[in-house]
């Protein structure tokens, strides 16, 4: 049965679609079954990240409202034969019920070996749907104030779940500032929200290929660590169960 993570930010902007795309990626290069779940009805742009986005027949909303079967509204990813997408839609003024959306989500679990849930950013009622679907939660914040103090609040929320395991993954990070100061650094925000650091994910530069490389690094280690693996990276720590 699969593991349900949620992947969630207090603030929008922070990166949290792709921390959770790019987690998917990396479990299916380790040959993992994984559907990404897009739970964002405001934004739904999960298929976009994944490059699918011409592929999609249904949506989640499909299989809620009974349009389709929840198998129907899967969508394989092209280059990653072990990788699927459940899209999103604009579910405008209607009422979506918890309880739908984890019958879907429990349609398709033995399927996988995650199911990785892109949640809306903030604490709305979004928020709490795509939590109370998780056993599971990552919390992705960036090295700013008020990013930090969003991610407070929602980390406060979580803590009224039952879920089995939260990490941190700060995403968008400059050392050169977190050393001057000027950024909190990931040690600062960890010790400041009472989490451990799953990922530290540098911000992207598309000038410097080393950067880039090391984001790559980054996604991995975030991998290894909700696998609970050995990190390679001292900043990464063992997150969730391993599977056998």
């Amino acid at each position: 049965m699969a593991r349900k993570i949620v992947v969630t930010s207090g603030k929008g902007g922070v990166g949290k679609t792709t921390v959770c795309c790019n987690l998917g990626v990396q479990l299916a290069r380790k040959g993992y079954a994984v559907v990404v779940v897009d739970l964002d009805f405001g934004l739904n742009n999960v298929d976009v990240v994944l490059g699918v986005e011409n592929l999609a027949v249904y949506d989640v909303l499909d299989a809620v409202e009974g349009r389709c079967r929840a198998r129907q509204a899967l969508v394989r990813h092209p280059r990653y034969p072990t990788l699927y997408s459940l899209a999103s839609n604009r579910a405008g003024e209607r009422y979506i019920s918890p309880q739908a959306v984890r019958l879907v989500l429990e349609t398709v679990a033995p399927r996988f070996d995650f199911i990785l849930i892109d949640s809306p950013a903030g604490i709305e009622e979004g928020f709490h749907r795509a939590a109370s679907c998780a056993e599971e939660a990552l919390l992705v914040t960036t090295p700013h104030l008020s990013a930090v103090r969003d991610a407070d609040r929602v980390a406060g929320i979580l803590g009224s779940y039952r879920l089995g395991e939260v990490g941190l993954v700060v995403n968008l990070v400059r050392r050169d500032l977190a050393r001057r100061g000027e950024i909190l650094s990931p040690e600062e925000i960890a010790a400041a929200l009472h989490l451990p650091v799953c990922a530290v994910i540098p911000e992207e530069d598309a000038f410097f290929l080393d950067n880039i490389a090391e984001r790559s690094r980054a996604f991995r280690r975030l991998a290894d660590s909700v696998l609970g693996m050995p990190s390679v990276g001292r900043e990464t720590v063992k997150f969730g169960r391993k599977r056998g």
